[in-house]
């Protein structure tokens, strides 16, 4: 993993959120911890069908890639 991209996304998603916020706009994320666990569960669920290679090629099957 690289630490400098990590750091960039976090700076970046910082000043976004503060962004938001200063123009009264709500934010494209949910606004409760439940609701950021749960984006946080479907990118593990992603890796862990990712590491396991377990899966099934949707747009193959339906002839679209």
């Amino acid at each position: 993993m690289n630490t400098t991209l990590v750091a960039a996304a976090l700076v970046v998603g910082v000043c976004t959120g503060a962004l938001f916020a200063g123009l009264r706009v709500p934010i494209p994320a949910p606004p409760s911890l439940p609701g950021i666990v749960g984006i946080v569960g479907i990118y593990l669920g992603y890796r862990l069908v990712g590491v396991t290679g377990v899966g099934f090629d949707l747009l193959r099957w339906l002839g679209l890639s």
